[in-house]
């Protein structure tokens, strides 16, 4: 232990709020947590290739798996003890040994997605590409609840769950999985919600320290790297602020396109006719597409499509181009007939000439009479 964090433990011991043996056993527990040995690199290993199948599977189930299997939160947690307290040393332990693990996850998922070759990456990976502040919040929520569950054993069930709230390797996978498919843009849009995560659990832990005891706070003011982990932390509300007012933005374009298809035309409006499957709008193209399911297959027409079109823009203020991709279907069963209709039928065919009659009999009657005729003996 070096002589500065020594200092701060004599400083909580002479305030009484924190004993200084409490101190002492986080920080050996936290000096192992932020060690680099076998078992982190086995877990490491074991996640990144869990959660890169899972995504190139497009399995929800076998990722979350992963996220339950990673150590990552261990040292992620030992750097939040060592900003607290100011010590250097700790922290660039727990740094380097998530660097390794970042290493290793990227570059087997790197190679993992060059030998799939798969033409074309799931929702489970395009979900990942796109953070905002909701994503910074439930780091900054996670965070907390990981360092309470350090400080007080009888929570630590609470781990699983803040790992798997919280993911630290998919995002990593998915940012190797985008470089070997050459998607540099979703691959950064990856890499930043992994840097939010990091940053948010960081802050989030310093947060929760600081409101369990008023002299963690007191240290957590006079700390240097405290003020450099908030600030990096706010300044992803840059990017990520712009993401959420863009997923804001997005909503209710869908909801005014969905509402001006549905309810004032009509055309969109009678499901039978067109049904609408999904809407998906591209920002950079400026574009609506409009997948619909129709039975006429001239529907929509190019001229109400362009009326909608013309709608839209006005509404929005905007300069979409709406495109309608439709997929025709050809509905096939019996017609429907009423039971009133049938009677007459029925009565036609109870009173049936006796020949219709007679054809209608089975044809073993027929070769019995002819044996009967046809027997010996018999003029």
């Amino acid at each position: 232990m070096n002589n500065q964090t020594a200092r701060t433990i004599g400083e909580f011991m002479t305030s009484g709020s924190v004993s200084s043996r409490k101190i002492e056993q986080l920080h050996r527990s936290h000096m192992r947590d932020a060690a680099l040995d076998e078992v982190f690199i086995v877990l490491s290993i074991g996640a990144s290739l869990i959660s890169t199948l899972g995504l190139l599977a497009d399995s929800p189930a076998v990722v979350i798996g992963a996220m339950v299997v990673a150590p990552w939160i261990m040292p992620l947690r030992a750097a939040t003890f060592a900003i607290l307290l100011g010590e250097v040393r700790l922290l660039g332990r727990s740094l380097r040994t998530l660097l390794v693990g970042v290493s290793i996850t990227t570059l087997l998922s790197f190679i993992l997605g060059w030998l799939a070759g798969l033409p074309q990456l799931g929702s489970e990976v395009l979900t990942r590409t796109m953070p905002n502040l909701l994503d910074l919040g439930i780091a900054l929520v996670a965070g907390g609840l990981a360092t309470y569950a350090k400080l007080r054993s009888d929570a630590v069930s609470s781990l699983a769950g803040t790992a798997i709230a919280v993911a630290l390797v998919p995002p990593v996978c998915v940012m190797g999985l985008l470089l070997s498919h050459q998607r540099w843009s979703d691959a950064y849009g990856a890499g930043l919600l992994f840097t939010t995560n990091l940053l948010g659990i960081l802050t989030g832990g310093l947060v929760l320290m600081a409101w369990k005891d008023s002299e963690f706070r007191h240290v957590l003011r006079r700390s240097r790297l405290s003020v450099a982990s908030f600030t990096l932390t706010g300044m992803l509300l840059i990017p990520l602020g712009g993401s959420f007012i863009g997923l804001l933005r997005q909503g209710e374009v869908e909801e005014t396109v969905r509402k001006i298809l549905v309810k004032e035309t009509l055309t969109f409006s009678d499901p039978e006719l067109v049904d609408i499957q999904q809407i998906d709008i591209d920002w950079d193209k400026e574009q609506i597409r409009i997948i619909v399911r129709v039975t006429d297959p001239d529907l929509p027409s190019f001229k109400q499509v362009t009326l909608v079109q013309e709608e839209i823009n006005k509404r929005l203020k905007s300069n979409f181009q709406l495109v309608a991709q439709r997929t025709a279907v050809d509905v096939v069963g019996p017609v429907k007939v009423d039971p009133s209709e049938q009677q007459p039928a029925n009565s036609e065919i109870n009173q049936a000439p006796q020949s219709d009659q007679d054809e209608l009999r089975e044809p073993d009657d027929v070769p019995l009479a002819q044996e009967a005729s046809d027997a010996p003996g018999e003029p």
